[in-house]
């Protein structure tokens, strides 16, 4: 709670400081009601749109996620509304005509907004949480009518650009929004799957006990052993898998090579590694 509380006032910060002064757009849900604070009367605020519009479909999503994540989602997206509330009208911070960090600099606003914004999705989404009610839908939606879930919000946001370009007459802030909400999404990448992801090494081989005495030594962490059979081949062999950072991946390739020169591998990115056993074999 304490990190999704966290992850909302961040989000807040990125998109009233450095997004809404300069009319640029977030994305989404959030995006959506940044355009509609903008083109209603100034009663109807940023934080109320967030509200109205999130809460809904959190709430529909609720047997599609669970109740733990419509909480939590709920929970982050009125800490987001709140911060976004103090920001604009309590603390004494003018954030009407121009980001008070970066001026009217699109492009710094775009990225500094971005980053910032994505830091705290990405923390909501990392702690069981999430910013937007667009990611449920998709999630919901996607699928019915054949199209993956990421390209369903991509779909969104273009709409919502094309139509915030269609009402102000005007390309230039949609085609800056789009800048950022590629740094959010990038972000929100890293913060999700961390900066330095592992890499996970298919090693399918004839000689699998020098290889795996030699990788256990070198790198001192166990591996898995089963059992193949050569689609062409019909042979029977090997297949380890070990799991490397990136910076050892090259001396993993020239050890196994150095054992067997047939060796096939294969190297493919583990977002997360989990495990309760020290002695993993």
């Amino acid at each position: 709670m304490l990190l999704l509380t966290l992850a909302g006032i961040i989000n807040a910060f990125g998109i009233t400081v450095f997004l809404s002064p300069v009319n640029l757009y977030d994305s989404g849900i959030s995006g959506t009601s940044m355009l509609l604070a903008q083109i209603t009367p100034h009663s109807l605020t940023l934080s109320i749109f967030l509200l109205f519009l999130n809460i809904p479909l959190f709430l529909y999503g609720w047997k599609k996620q669970g109740i733990v994540f419509t909480f939590y989602a709920i929970y982050t997206v009125a800490i987001y509304s709140l911060a976004a509330w103090l920001i604009t009208d309590i603390i004494p911070m003018d954030v009407s005509t121009a980001s008070p960090l970066a001026g009217n600099d699109l492009l710094l606003c775009a990225i500094f907004g971005g980053i910032i914004s994505g830091i705290g999705s990405g923390l909501a989404i990392r702690f069981g949480g999430a910013m937007d009610g667009i990611e449920v839908m998709a999630v919901i939606f996607a699928k019915k009518i054949g199209i993956t879930v990421g390209s369903f919000v991509m779909v969104y946001n273009v709409l919502l650009y094309t139509v915030c370009g269609i009402v102000f007459q005007s390309f230039i802030l949609p085609l800056y929004s789009i800048l950022a909400y590629a740094a959010a999404l990038k972000t929100i990448d890293y913060i999700v799957e961390g900066f330095d992801r592992a890499k996970c090494a298919m090693i399918i081989t004839s000689k699998p006990d020098q290889i795996c005495k030699l990788l256990s030594d070198t790198f001192e962490s166990g591996m898995t052993r089963i059992q193949v059979t050569g689609g062409y081949s019909n042979k029977e062999k090997t297949m380890i898998h070990f799991v490397v950072n990136r910076f050892q991946v090259t001396r993993m390739k020239n050890l196994v090579h150095e054992i067997d020169t047939k060796a096939y591998i294969t190297i493919s990115e583990v977002a997360d590694v989990y495990s309760n056993n020290q002695d993993v074999t």
